[in-house]
């Protein structure tokens, strides 16, 4: 995307101006969004995002900033207003890139789209979000169907002045689904929105009708569930988006984010019990096409499978570069960032729990009363402890080890660190779900996963009595 003489000049000049470490991150981001309401088009849209960051280290300290335009004009201005801000006499030093020797490395193309996004016009994609739609019209009561189709391609490249220079292709596709169920009873949604690192094969993947088919059920099931009930007791979390709940309220306490200031309550843990023997808790960037992988960080480091808590014990943080430097901790191809207009910091890539070797319906047995959370939503973490609350967008009353009577309205609430020690049994049936992430780096693409697990007690809001 730049010369690589233009990129040697940039950091080489950052580093004769004072800096111990520079860092060139330019991206080139295509971003397209197709959504269907009730038949009806009611968006179609599409941009292009160009542009590039320059990060400064002087030991611990980093200055960073983003403009663009990639003109050599600019960015070389950028690298001087970068290196003034520390204040040292004189600005850039104009003699050179300072005898830069990149070491390229190119992608291998692990997640390439067998349909590039290029190979079907809008029709084609109209046609498949107006299937989703047809699979979602089940029953009378669905009175509203939303369908949309999201696509990025993403080129990265991340160059630095230890001679980094690494290139990416990202390319990303996810297909949503919203149903309205409605009756004299009032409104219920259903949602469901699978995405992967792929091209147009997401439709062959996950075919429309079914995903809309999906929604729907589940927007018809809370219409005749009933208020849950509230207290504390065994909880089954089903496998897939049930991984938000650890991924929220455990991932980002293991994040050098958060680690290295000290705020996470699992900071300083290496090699102790965090969590029950039969969890085993990983974050790989290297899943063939997952929603969250890629061949490089956004600091130019390859990625990779990082077990970060093994049969209960921490083995691991996920650490980008000023994570290492404050902590001392190796990098793991952790460093993420939104777009170029953000730093990256310490960032999950596909985060789940390990299968375990319990058949799923031996999860049930034995519980005379609990909740079975088949699928969880929103909630809110507090940063530092873990402390969770999740709503259950669709869920069971358990009764006698039998899956019995739907329910709505269940939040559960807890702890992370406290949960994960309260797992009594994980299941061999782990799925993966995509969603997005927010963090000081912004948002991002995660994959979040589990089998189903069951916890011994969770605090459970609904409706007492």
């Amino acid at each position: 995307m730049l010369a690589e003489s233009l990129v040697g000049d940039v950091l080489g000049r950052a580093r004769l101006g004072g800096a111990d470490f520079a860092e060139l991150y330019v991206e080139r981001w295509k971003r397209r969004s197709l959504r269907v309401l009730n038949g009806e088009v009611k968006e179609a849209t599409s941009g292009l995002e160009y542009g590039a960051g320059l990060r400064l280290f002087y030991g611990t300290e980093v200055v960073y900033a983003y403009t663009n335009d990639l003109t050599p004009q600019s960015l070389l201005e950028l690298t001087e207003t970068l290196v003034k801000l520390k204040g040292l006499a004189g600005g850039v030093d104009s003699s050179g890139r300072g005898g830069l020797d990149f070491r390229k490395e190119a992608p291998q193309g692990l997640h390439t789209p067998k349909i590039p996004l290029e190979a079907k016009d809008k029709r084609y994609r109209l046609e498949r979000l107006l299937e989703a739609e047809s699979g979602a019209r089940i029953a009378p009561q669905i009175k509203q169907v939303q369908s949309w189709l999201i696509e990025w391609e993403q080129d990265v490249l991340v160059a630095n002045s230890e001679g980094v220079w690494a290139e990416d292709r990202r390319v990303r596709s996810r297909l949503n689904v919203l149903a309205i169920a409605q009756d004299d009873s009032g409104a219920q949604t259903g949602t469901t929105g699978p995405g992967l690192s792929v091209g147009l094969e997401i439709f062959d993947l996950y075919p429309p009708a079914s995903v809309g088919r999906k929604a729907a059920q589940q927007a018809l099931t809370n219409l005749r569930a009933k208020p849950a009930p509230a207290g504390t007791m065994p909880v089954v979390v089903g496998n897939a988006f049930g991984g938000v709940i650890f991924h929220e309220a455990l991932g980002h306490l293991l994040e050098t984010t958060s680690v290295a200031k000290g705020t996470s309550v699992l900071s300083d843990k290496l090699g102790q019990q965090v969590a029950a023997s039969c969890v085993t808790y990983i974050d790989d960037g290297t899943t063939p096409h997952g929603w969250g992988s890629a061949e490089f960080d956004d600091e130019g480091m390859p990625t990779e499978r990082t077990v970060l808590i093994e049969n209960g014990v921490l083995k691991s943080y996920m650490v980008d570069r000023l994570g290492s430097l404050l902590t001392g901790y190796r990098p793991t191809g952790s460093g993420r960032r939104q777009d170029y207009t953000l730093a990256p910091t310490s960032r999950m890539r596909n985060t789940f729990i390990a299968p375990g070797d319990t058949p799923k319906e031996k999860l049930f047995e034995g519980i005379e009363f609990g909740l079975y959370a088949a699928d969880m939503g929103g909630g809110q973490v507090r940063p530092g402890s873990g402390e969770y609350n999740f709503g259950v967008k669709e869920g069971y009353i358990i009764r006698k080890g039998r899956i019995e009577e739907p329910v709505r309205g269940a939040m559960l609430v807890g702890k992370g660190p406290d949960t994960i020690q309260k797992v009594v049994a994980v299941s061999d049936d782990l799925e993966t779900s995509a969603g997005m992430c927010g963090s000081l780096s912004g948002s991002i693409p995660t994959e979040v996963g589990q089998p189903h697990v069951l916890v011994s007690e969770i605090v459970v809001g609904g409706q007492a009595g």
